[in-house]
């Protein structure tokens, strides 16, 4: 479990399946709303050494249903860039995963948690040892982006899935159905 300003609430990481020189990383942010975008954008080489790959709205809520991230991990490796490039996601990650790959956070995006107000460029700080996760952002700066920036909400999904996005917790919660 990592904790910081990204992840107030914690975000989980396989330790193990994390490479030494990946413990401790600083790196831009490349941010994606979807797991689609982020996996186009690996292929098409727009993910280079040093990146912190962010993918959005993919959280219980978001999602809605959170969708595991096998596909976006397995095409960093596939790059040869798993030992150069992490990611991070509201999203989830199946047993299966190995490099940097940070899940789970919480909040997340649709429900107004940091990592909805990340922007290309912006600085991400990963210390596994500590435990760690910041964006290098003021608090300022945060602020002023939680009073520009919107929440996405998805609007084409009806029924049933759209009662779980409506009240589902926060994957740190269980991501169960709030009664």
């Amino acid at each position: 479990m990592l904790k910081g300003n990204l992840a107030p609430d914690g975000c989980v990481v396989k330790r193990s399946a994390v490479a030494p020189e990946m413990l401790v990383h600083e790196g831009p942010a490349k941010v994606y709303e979807s797991e689609e975008e982020a996996i186009a954008a690996i292929y098409s080489g727009k993910i280079v050494k040093g990146d912190v790959v962010v993918i959005r709205y993919e959280g219980p809520s978001g999602g809605p249903g959170m969708r595991e991230m096998l596909s976006p991990t397995s095409a960093i490796a596939g790059m040869g860039l798993d030992k150069d490039v992490a990611l991070i996601t509201d999203g989830r990650f199946s047993g299966a995963t190995r490099g940097a790959s940070i899940g789970h956070v919480s909040p997340e995006a649709s429900s107004g948690g940091t990592i909805a107000y990340v922007k290309d460029g912006d600085i991400i700080y990963i210390n596994i040892p500590e435990y760690k996760i910041e964006l290098k952002v003021s608090d300022d700066e945060l602020a002023k982006r939680k009073k520009e920036m919107k929440i996405k909400k998805k609007t084409d999904i009806t029924g049933y899935l759209k009662r779980y996005a409506e009240s589902v917790s926060s994957a740190d919660k269980g991501a169960i159905i709030n009664r």
